[in-house]
């Protein structure tokens, strides 16, 4: 993540009004009353939102401001559709700046690179998956889960990349397939991470997940032989 010393003032007040407001209009989509009925879904949502603190803690600060950790999000869009997946990267966010470990004028930019983006990554990619109605859970499995979790990633550090070249901080590496080392290895373990995380709870609990059919991806295999 990016610190408010390598940005802009427009770039965080920009971020901050985009954030501001894709926020509020989750905070609108959201059905209060059936959350509030719902225990579990509310003790899915808080240990997500203590889940994504822990993990965004286990970060490695620069001097020069920047801060690389793993994002966490795909599994919590995939878990909490994107409306508390939003809210939960919030709270997450406020927790880090409550105990210092955030910036407070960088909150928007932040909010947009590692909630934002991860989320609408993931929900494009899960959105476009289930349009053909796979019937394979495997498919859920490695394309919503491992592989949108890993085009996450890469979406982020490219944004970041972007803002800080719009700041003039950015110094870039000599060759390009330097780049494409450090995107993959900050893609496969964020993969890694969200995609066990979507194959344990596919597993075992199925019925947590949001953006999970059950009733198609579960369902028996037709036997054309069968005529009972």
């Amino acid at each position: 993540m990016l610190a408010a010393s390598l940005l802009t003032a427009t770039q965080c007040i920009l971020a901050m009004l985009l954030y501001g407001g894709v926020l509020l209009w989750a905070l609108c989509r959201v059905s209060w009353i059936e959350l509030l009925a719902d225990t579990r879904r509310q003790h899915l949502l808080f240990g997500s939102v203590f889940v994504i603190a822990l993990l965004w803690m286990v970060r490695r600060d620069f001097d020069n401001g920047l801060t690389f950790h793993f994002i966490g999000l795909t599994a919590v869009t995939l878990l909490l559709n994107w409306q508390l997946a939003l809210i939960a990267g919030t709270l997450a966010q406020l927790g880090l700046l409550v105990i210092g470990w955030d910036d407070v004028a960088a909150f928007g930019v932040n909010g947009v690179l590692r909630v934002l983006l991860p989320v609408a990554v993931t929900l494009l990619i899960s959105q476009s998956l289930e349009r053909f109605k796979p019937r394979n859970l495997f498919m859920y499995i490695f394309i919503s889960g491992f592989f949108a979790a890993g085009v996450s990633a890469v979406v982020t550090i490219l944004a970041g990349m972007g803002l800080l070249a719009w700041s003039g901080e950015l110094v870039m590496p000599v060759a390009l397939l330097e780049v494409f080392g450090y995107l993959l290895l900050v893609a496969f373990p964020e993969a890694f991470i969200n995609g066990t995380v979507i194959a344990g709870l596919v597993v075992f609990y199925p019925d947590w997940l949001e953006t999970f059919d059950t009733d198609r991806y579960l369902q028996e295999p037709f036997d054309p032989d069968n005529k009972g």
